[in-house]
């Protein structure tokens, strides 16, 4: 009898759990991008293994913004070809992301098209340890996550939570259900985990005493992933920001400007 409540309880749960995800995915009035996106450039410029911020246009995307103080609500990350063309002949997936309510799943770049976004490059790895990284992302493919935490999804109805800004990022954290996970950056923080690649890592200083003379060294310690945000990957000085115009090269004197009466 307590199993077959429970099942029902779980199930009525997961339903009002979609309701809300569906609610929080809806899109805010009044979204503009600050700039015109150039597609076709930002195709050209973008390399596997690179992290994809954009200026979300969702309710919860402002939510997100508001608690993490940044223009960033979320994050995906570019495979290149690592995925099949589609049977029915529609554009390629060549990002992988995780949505709320959808759980991890692949995406076209044109999704994105009007959005702002920002090119985010890990310096240094070599092609197989991005291979590594996409890989690890694939593989997540269909990764769903609970949506019965009621309370972690009611946070985000509350876009801008009177609470002083030192504390606003630790209410990502609380509840600690899976759909903290919404942010979709701790999947991404995981993947370069595997390769033992820095994004924000806690950095301490310990005492060492190398042939008997005290010497400082720091230690990285890896961060959990749970605790990453999208706009860590834009801080984070390991991290290269990467402009889509100036990737190719630019040339200030070929631009031509109108003359001023």
């Amino acid at each position: 009898m307590t199993t077959s409540f429970g099942k029902t309880f779980d199930s009525l749960l997961d339903r009002l759990g979609q309701r809300l995800a569906r609610k929080l995915n809806g899109e805010s009035s009044g979204y503009k991008p600050f700039t015109p996106s150039d597609f076709a450039t930002l195709c050209r410029t973008l390399r596997p293994g690179d992290v994809l911020l954009i200026e979300g246009r969702e309710r919860i995307s402002n939510a997100i913004k508001y608690l993490t103080q940044s223009t960033w609500s979320h994050a995906a990350i570019y495979v290149g070809d690592a995925l099949p063309e589609p049977e029915d002949g529609s554009e390629r997936p060549r990002l992988i992301e995780v949505n709320l309510g959808e759980g991890c799943v692949a995406a076209p770049i044109s999704k994105y098209a009007s959005y702002n976004t920002r090119i985010c490059r890990p310096v240094g790895l070599s092609p197989e340890e991005c291979g590594r990284v996409t890989a690890f992302m694939v593989d997540q493919i269909g990764l769903k996550y609970d949506l019965r935490n009621i309370f972690d999804l009611l946070r985000y109805f509350i876009p801008t939570p009177p609470v002083p800004v030192r504390w606003r990022r630790r209410m990502l954290a609380f509840g600690s259900g899976d759909p903290t996970r919404a942010i979709c950056s701790s999947l991404i923080a995981r993947a370069y985990q595997q390769v033992r690649y820095p994004i924000l890592p806690d950095v301490r200083e310990v005492k060492a005493q190398p042939g008997g003379a005290l010497a400082r060294r720091e230690l990285l310690h890896i961060r959990h992933h749970s605790l990453f945000t999208p706009r860590d990957f834009d801080l984070s000085p390991y991290f290269q920001i990467v402009k889509p115009h100036l990737a190719p090269g630019f040339d200030p004197h070929a631009l031509e400007w109108a003359e001023t009466a």
